[in-house]
C-alpha cells in the first residue's frame, strides 16, 4: 500500500548541485522520521541525513555544510539538497522512513525507496 518514489539523481560536475525528492504515496496515516541513504560500490549503506516529524535534523560529519535534508508533511515528501557536490559524494541514494499506515495499526513500518543514481564526474 506504501511506496516510496524517488527522483532527481543524475550526472553533474564537481561543484554543482542537485535536489533529491522522494515522495511517499498509498495508504498513509502518519510519517515519523525521514532519512536519506547512500550506497557506493564496495561500500555499505551509510546515513546521509535524517529529519524528524517536527522538522529537526541531523546531517553526517561529511556532508554537512553542503547538503540540507527539508520535508513536506503535507506532500509527504522529504528533499536533499545537495550542494558542493565532490566525486566521493557518488553513490546510489535511497529514501527511508517510518510510516503508520493506518490508525489501527500499532507500530510504525520501515520502507525503502528503490534508490537513484547520482555521479558526480571527476
Amino acid at each position: 500500500q506504501v511506496q516510496l518514489v524517488e527522483s532527481g539523481g543524475g550526472l553533474v560536475q564537481p561543484g554543482g548541485s542537485l535536489r533529491l525528492s522522494c515522495a511517499a504515496s498509498g495508504i498513509i496515516s502518519s510519517i515519523n522520521d525521514m532519512r536519506w541513504y547512500r550506497q557506493a560500490p564496495g561500500n555499505e549503506r551509510e546515513l546521509v541525513a535524517a529529519i524528524t516529524s517536527g522538522g529537526g535534523t541531523n546531517l553526517a560529519d561529511s556532508v554537512k555544510g553542503r547538503f540540507t535534508i527539508s520535508r513536506d508533511n503535507a506532500k509527504k515528501s522529504v528533499y536533499l539538497q545537495m550542494n558542493s557536490l565532490k566525486p566521493a559524494d557518488t553513490a546510489v541514494y535511497y529514501c527511508n522512513a517510518d510510516i503508520r499506515t493506518t490508525l489501527l495499526s500499532s507500530s510504525l513500518k520501515n520502507y525503502w525507496g528503490q534508490g537513484t543514481q547520482v555521479t558526480v564526474s571527476s
